[in-house]
Protein backbone atom coordinates (compact mmCIF):
# COMPACT_ATOMS: atom_id res chain seq x y z
CA UNK A 1 0.00 0.00 0.00
CA UNK A 2 1.42 3.11 -0.72
CA UNK A 3 1.35 6.20 1.42
CA UNK A 4 -1.24 9.19 0.79
CA UNK A 5 0.05 12.59 -0.43
CA UNK A 6 -0.55 16.15 1.37
CA UNK A 7 -3.28 14.49 4.08
CA UNK A 8 -4.70 16.80 6.65
CA UNK A 9 -3.94 15.89 10.49
CA UNK A 10 -6.25 18.12 12.39
CA UNK A 11 -8.90 14.79 12.83
CA UNK A 12 -5.34 12.77 13.84
CA UNK A 13 -4.86 14.87 16.71
CA UNK A 14 -7.00 15.46 19.71
CA UNK A 15 -6.48 19.41 20.45
CA UNK A 16 -7.54 19.59 16.51
CA UNK A 17 -4.10 21.68 15.67
CA UNK A 18 -3.82 22.22 12.06
CA UNK A 19 -0.82 20.77 10.27
CA UNK A 20 -0.47 18.54 6.98
CA UNK A 21 1.63 15.67 6.23
CA UNK A 22 3.54 15.07 3.16
CA UNK A 23 3.14 11.41 3.83
CA UNK A 24 0.99 9.06 5.26
CA UNK A 25 0.30 5.40 6.32
CA UNK A 26 -2.11 3.74 8.17
CA UNK A 27 -0.24 0.42 9.55
CA UNK A 28 -2.74 -2.38 9.71
CA UNK A 29 -0.24 -5.28 10.03
CA UNK A 30 3.36 -5.50 11.43
CA UNK A 31 4.24 -6.68 7.71
CA UNK A 32 3.93 -3.38 6.56
CA UNK A 33 6.94 -1.76 8.21
CA UNK A 34 9.23 -4.11 6.54
CA UNK A 35 8.86 -2.69 3.37
CA UNK A 36 12.33 -0.95 2.65
CA UNK A 37 11.18 2.61 1.57
CA UNK A 38 9.82 3.24 5.11
CA UNK A 39 13.05 2.87 6.39
CA UNK A 40 14.51 5.57 3.96
CA UNK A 41 11.89 7.86 5.14
CA UNK A 42 11.96 10.52 7.81
CA UNK A 43 9.35 9.36 9.85
CA UNK A 44 7.05 9.86 13.17
CA UNK A 45 4.70 7.21 14.49
CA UNK A 46 1.52 8.61 15.51
CA UNK A 47 -0.99 6.51 17.58
CA UNK A 48 -4.27 8.09 18.85
CA UNK A 49 -3.05 11.48 18.88
CA UNK A 50 -3.53 12.46 22.33
CA UNK A 51 -0.14 13.37 23.34
CA UNK A 52 0.76 15.45 20.44
CA UNK A 53 0.88 19.11 19.35
CA UNK A 54 0.80 19.87 16.17
CA UNK A 55 3.39 23.04 15.46
CA UNK A 56 2.73 23.06 11.61
CA UNK A 57 3.55 21.24 8.62
CA UNK A 58 5.60 17.62 9.07
CA UNK A 59 7.64 17.31 5.52
CA UNK A 60 7.92 13.55 6.25
CA UNK A 61 6.13 10.14 6.75
CA UNK A 62 3.34 10.21 9.19
CA UNK A 63 3.09 6.26 10.16
CA UNK A 64 -0.17 6.30 11.92
CA UNK A 65 0.06 2.81 13.86
CA UNK A 66 -3.39 1.44 13.80
CA UNK A 67 -2.62 -2.50 14.11
CA UNK A 68 -5.96 -4.31 15.66
CA UNK A 69 -7.01 -7.12 17.68
CA UNK A 70 -6.68 -8.39 21.58
CA UNK A 71 -5.99 -12.00 22.95
CA UNK A 72 -5.59 -14.03 25.86
CA UNK A 73 -1.92 -15.54 24.97
CA UNK A 74 -1.85 -17.56 27.76
CA UNK A 75 -2.10 -18.36 31.47
CA UNK A 76 -0.74 -19.74 34.25
CA UNK A 77 -1.40 -20.46 38.19
CA UNK A 78 -0.46 -16.94 38.98
CA UNK A 79 -1.79 -14.88 35.93
CA UNK A 80 -3.20 -14.18 32.74
CA UNK A 81 -0.91 -12.91 29.93
CA UNK A 82 -3.23 -10.84 27.54
CA UNK A 83 -1.31 -9.63 24.20
CA UNK A 84 -3.00 -6.27 22.16
CA UNK A 85 -2.32 -4.72 18.89
CA UNK A 86 -0.85 -1.14 18.76
CA UNK A 87 -3.76 0.23 17.39
CA UNK A 88 -6.26 -1.11 19.68
CA UNK A 89 -8.11 2.14 21.43
CA UNK A 90 -6.66 1.69 25.26
CA UNK A 91 -9.37 2.51 27.16
CA UNK A 92 -12.09 -0.04 24.75
CA UNK A 93 -8.96 -2.44 25.61
CA UNK A 94 -9.18 -2.02 29.40
CA UNK A 95 -13.33 -2.65 29.38
CA UNK A 96 -12.66 -5.37 27.26
CA UNK A 97 -10.66 -7.15 30.10
CA UNK A 98 -12.64 -6.38 32.83
CA UNK A 99 -15.34 -7.92 30.43
CA UNK A 100 -13.22 -11.03 30.22
CA UNK A 101 -12.73 -11.54 34.19
CA UNK A 102 -9.38 -10.38 33.69
CA UNK A 103 -8.60 -7.48 36.01
CA UNK A 104 -5.75 -5.13 37.37
CA UNK A 105 -6.42 -2.37 34.28
CA UNK A 106 -9.30 -0.63 35.76
CA UNK A 107 -7.94 2.57 37.40
CA UNK A 108 -6.77 3.46 33.92
CA UNK A 109 -9.87 3.14 32.41
CA UNK A 110 -10.66 6.90 30.61
CA UNK A 111 -7.35 7.47 29.77
CA UNK A 112 -7.33 8.74 25.77
CA UNK A 113 -5.02 7.00 23.11
CA UNK A 114 -3.90 3.61 22.30
CA UNK A 115 -2.12 0.66 23.59
CA UNK A 116 0.99 1.08 21.46
CA UNK A 117 1.57 4.45 23.11
CA UNK A 118 0.80 3.35 26.49
CA UNK A 119 4.07 2.30 27.70
CA UNK A 120 6.46 5.12 25.87
CA UNK A 121 4.30 7.14 28.12
CA UNK A 122 3.98 4.91 30.82
CA UNK A 123 0.75 6.20 31.69
CA UNK A 124 -0.91 6.20 34.82
CA UNK A 125 -3.41 7.45 37.45
CA UNK A 126 -5.12 6.77 40.44
CA UNK A 127 -1.81 5.07 41.97
CA UNK A 128 -1.04 2.41 39.04
CA UNK A 129 1.17 2.96 36.00
CA UNK A 130 0.94 0.68 33.01
CA UNK A 131 4.73 -0.46 33.30
CA UNK A 132 3.73 -2.49 36.35
CA UNK A 133 1.57 -4.44 35.04
CA UNK A 134 3.44 -4.69 31.34
CA UNK A 135 4.97 -8.28 30.10
CA UNK A 136 7.10 -7.52 26.96
CA UNK A 137 6.73 -5.15 24.17
CA UNK A 138 7.27 -6.45 20.43
CA UNK A 139 8.53 -3.42 18.22
CA UNK A 140 9.80 -2.95 14.70
CA UNK A 141 13.33 -1.55 14.44
CA UNK A 142 13.81 0.54 11.54
CA UNK A 143 17.80 0.58 11.37
CA UNK A 144 18.30 -3.25 12.24
CA UNK A 145 15.15 -3.90 10.23
CA UNK A 146 14.07 -6.77 12.31
CA UNK A 147 11.18 -7.32 15.20
CA UNK A 148 12.46 -7.43 18.62
CA UNK A 149 11.12 -7.91 22.04
CA UNK A 150 11.31 -6.00 25.73
CA UNK A 151 10.80 -7.55 28.58
CA UNK A 152 9.26 -5.13 31.34
CA UNK A 153 13.16 -4.68 33.19
CA UNK A 154 14.99 -3.71 29.79
CA UNK A 155 11.58 -1.07 29.74
CA UNK A 156 12.93 1.00 32.30
CA UNK A 157 10.24 2.70 33.34
CA UNK A 158 9.75 5.69 35.39
CA UNK A 159 7.05 8.29 35.95
CA UNK A 160 5.88 9.26 32.58
CA UNK A 161 9.06 8.05 30.99
CA UNK A 162 10.50 4.79 29.29
CA UNK A 163 13.72 3.89 27.21
CA UNK A 164 11.46 4.61 24.40
CA UNK A 165 11.64 8.37 25.46
CA UNK A 166 14.83 7.82 26.73
CA UNK A 167 16.49 6.91 23.44
CA UNK A 168 14.81 9.43 21.90
CA UNK A 169 12.72 6.74 19.88
CA UNK A 170 9.26 8.41 20.01
CA UNK A 171 10.66 11.58 18.51
CA UNK A 172 13.17 9.63 15.55
CA UNK A 173 11.05 7.13 14.39
CA UNK A 174 13.39 4.61 14.61
CA UNK A 175 10.98 2.03 16.78
CA UNK A 176 7.53 1.03 15.93
CA UNK A 177 5.78 -0.61 18.22
CA UNK A 178 3.06 -3.35 17.01
CA UNK A 179 1.78 -5.10 20.32
CA UNK A 180 2.26 -4.85 23.98
CA UNK A 181 1.86 -8.17 26.53
CA UNK A 182 -0.04 -7.56 29.78
CA UNK A 183 0.56 -9.68 33.04
CA UNK A 184 -2.73 -9.26 34.59
CA UNK A 185 -2.37 -11.34 37.89
CA UNK A 186 -5.11 -13.81 39.42
CA UNK A 187 -4.78 -12.53 42.74
CA UNK A 188 -6.22 -8.93 42.31
CA UNK A 189 -5.95 -6.03 44.87
CA UNK A 190 -7.75 -2.75 44.39
CA UNK A 191 -5.52 0.34 44.40
CA UNK A 192 -7.94 2.52 46.09
CA UNK A 193 -5.67 4.91 47.98
CA UNK A 194 -6.39 8.14 46.40
CA UNK A 195 -8.86 10.52 48.12
CA UNK A 196 -10.99 11.37 45.35
CA UNK A 197 -11.56 7.67 44.61
CA UNK A 198 -12.55 6.57 48.01
CA UNK A 199 -14.75 9.77 48.11
CA UNK A 200 -16.56 8.41 45.11
CA UNK A 201 -16.78 4.87 46.25
CA UNK A 202 -18.21 6.16 49.60
CA UNK A 203 -20.87 8.14 47.98
CA UNK A 204 -21.83 5.09 45.71
CA UNK A 205 -21.54 3.00 49.23
CA UNK A 206 -19.72 0.63 48.08
CA UNK A 207 -16.93 -1.03 51.12
CA UNK A 208 -15.29 -3.58 49.22
CA UNK A 209 -15.95 -2.69 45.53
CA UNK A 210 -15.46 -4.79 42.44
CA UNK A 211 -13.08 -3.73 40.03
CA UNK A 212 -16.00 -3.11 37.85
CA UNK A 213 -17.27 -0.76 40.18
CA UNK A 214 -13.51 0.24 40.64
CA UNK A 215 -13.38 1.20 37.05
CA UNK A 216 -16.98 2.45 36.74
CA UNK A 217 -16.43 5.48 39.68
CA UNK A 218 -12.55 6.63 38.08
CA UNK A 219 -14.49 6.73 34.55
CA UNK A 220 -17.31 9.25 36.81
CA UNK A 221 -14.45 11.13 38.07
CA UNK A 222 -13.11 11.65 34.79
CA UNK A 223 -16.13 12.29 33.21
CA UNK A 224 -17.39 15.28 35.52
CA UNK A 225 -13.67 16.86 35.94
CA UNK A 226 -12.19 16.01 32.16
CA UNK A 227 -13.49 17.63 28.89
CA UNK A 228 -14.19 15.43 25.98
CA UNK A 229 -11.93 15.79 22.92
CA UNK A 230 -14.33 15.07 20.19
CA UNK A 231 -16.33 18.48 22.13
CA UNK A 232 -13.62 20.27 23.46
CA UNK A 233 -10.31 19.77 21.88
CA UNK A 234 -7.69 18.78 24.40
CA UNK A 235 -4.73 16.64 24.87
CA UNK A 236 -5.83 15.42 28.54
CA UNK A 237 -3.22 16.76 31.42
CA UNK A 238 -0.65 18.70 30.12
CA UNK A 239 2.12 19.29 32.46
CA UNK A 240 3.58 16.65 34.21
CA UNK A 241 3.70 16.89 38.29
CA UNK A 242 6.62 17.83 39.20
CA UNK A 243 8.76 16.21 41.53
CA UNK A 244 11.04 18.11 44.11
CA UNK A 245 13.45 17.01 47.17
CA UNK A 246 12.19 16.75 50.55
CA UNK A 247 13.83 19.97 51.75
CA UNK A 248 11.86 21.79 49.19
CA UNK A 249 8.75 20.15 49.63
CA UNK A 250 8.79 20.78 53.07
CA UNK A 251 9.57 24.58 52.27
CA UNK A 252 6.35 24.65 50.16
CA UNK A 253 3.67 22.62 52.51
CA UNK A 254 4.92 25.18 55.45
CA UNK A 255 3.95 28.14 53.12
CA UNK A 256 0.81 26.24 51.34
CA UNK A 257 -0.57 23.83 53.64
CA UNK A 258 -3.09 22.66 51.33
CA UNK A 259 -0.76 21.42 48.89
CA UNK A 260 -1.14 17.82 47.53
CA UNK A 261 2.47 16.21 47.83
CA UNK A 262 3.30 12.87 47.17
CA UNK A 263 6.20 10.97 49.09
CA UNK A 264 8.66 8.97 46.10
CA UNK A 265 10.12 6.08 47.05
CA UNK A 266 13.47 7.72 46.16
CA UNK A 267 12.52 10.09 48.97
CA UNK A 268 11.55 13.03 46.81
CA UNK A 269 7.89 14.33 46.54
CA UNK A 270 5.74 14.43 43.63
CA UNK A 271 3.35 17.80 43.40
CA UNK A 272 -0.04 18.17 41.89
CA UNK A 273 0.50 20.30 39.10
CA UNK A 274 -3.22 20.97 38.77
CA UNK A 275 -3.02 23.14 41.78
CA UNK A 276 -0.11 24.77 41.63
CA UNK A 277 -1.70 26.18 38.22
CA UNK A 278 -5.40 26.82 40.03
CA UNK A 279 -3.65 28.39 42.75
CA UNK A 280 -1.16 30.33 39.98
CA UNK A 281 -4.92 32.17 38.83
CA UNK A 282 -4.87 29.69 35.38
CA UNK A 283 -8.11 27.73 36.14
CA UNK A 284 -10.80 29.01 33.55
CA UNK A 285 -8.10 31.52 31.97
CA UNK A 286 -7.40 31.59 28.58
CA UNK A 287 -4.72 33.22 26.32
CA UNK A 288 -5.84 34.04 23.47
CA UNK A 289 -8.23 30.17 21.77
CA UNK A 290 -6.18 28.22 24.36
CA UNK A 291 -6.84 28.19 27.83
CA UNK A 292 -6.99 26.30 30.92
CA UNK A 293 -9.97 23.69 31.73
CA UNK A 294 -12.52 25.36 34.22
CA UNK A 295 -13.01 22.34 35.84
CA UNK A 296 -9.57 20.97 36.24
CA UNK A 297 -7.00 23.69 35.56
CA UNK A 298 -4.06 20.80 34.51
CA UNK A 299 -6.01 20.47 31.32
CA UNK A 300 -4.99 22.87 28.14
CA UNK A 301 -7.66 23.36 25.81
CA UNK A 302 -8.40 24.98 22.65
CA UNK A 303 -11.54 27.27 22.49
CA UNK A 304 -11.69 26.65 18.78
CA UNK A 305 -8.88 27.62 15.79
CA UNK A 306 -6.08 27.16 17.64
CA UNK A 307 -2.77 27.06 16.41
CA UNK A 308 0.49 24.95 17.81
CA UNK A 309 2.10 28.53 18.08
CA UNK A 310 -1.11 29.60 20.37
CA UNK A 311 -0.66 26.28 22.60
CA UNK A 312 2.79 27.11 23.33
CA UNK A 313 2.36 30.69 24.36
CA UNK A 314 -0.89 29.70 26.98
CA UNK A 315 1.85 26.57 27.98
CA UNK A 316 5.00 29.67 28.81
CA UNK A 317 2.33 31.67 30.28
CA UNK A 318 1.21 29.28 32.46
CA UNK A 319 4.92 27.71 32.98
CA UNK A 320 5.97 31.45 34.12
CA UNK A 321 3.25 32.24 36.63
CA UNK A 322 3.68 28.99 38.67
CA UNK A 323 7.48 29.11 38.58
CA UNK A 324 7.20 32.79 39.93
CA UNK A 325 4.95 32.09 42.65
CA UNK A 326 6.25 28.67 43.62
CA UNK A 327 9.74 28.53 42.52
CA UNK A 328 8.65 24.99 40.96
CA UNK A 329 9.22 24.39 37.01
CA UNK A 330 6.21 22.65 34.70
CA UNK A 331 7.15 20.52 32.27
CA UNK A 332 4.76 19.51 29.30
CA UNK A 333 4.04 16.26 28.69
CA UNK A 334 3.14 16.12 24.62
CA UNK A 335 5.51 15.61 22.42
CA UNK A 336 5.64 18.90 20.14
CA UNK A 337 5.80 17.95 16.62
Amino acid sequence: MLPELDVDLAPFNTLALPGRAARYLAITAPGQLADGELAAARRFILGGGSNLVLTGDFDGLMLHMAIPGKRLLREDAEAWYIEAGAGENWHDFVQWTLAQGWPSLENLSLIPGTVGAAPIQNIGAYGLEVGELLHTVTAWDFEKRAFFALDRSICRFGYRDSVFKQEGWHLNGRIAITSVTFRLPKAWQPKLRYAELEQELAARRIAKPTPREVADSIIAIRQRKLPDPAVTPNAGSFFHNPVVDAARAAELAAAYPALPRYAQPDGRVKLAAGWLIEQAGWKGKSLGPVGMYEKQALVLINRGGATGADVRRTMAAVQDDVRMKFGVDLTPEPIFL
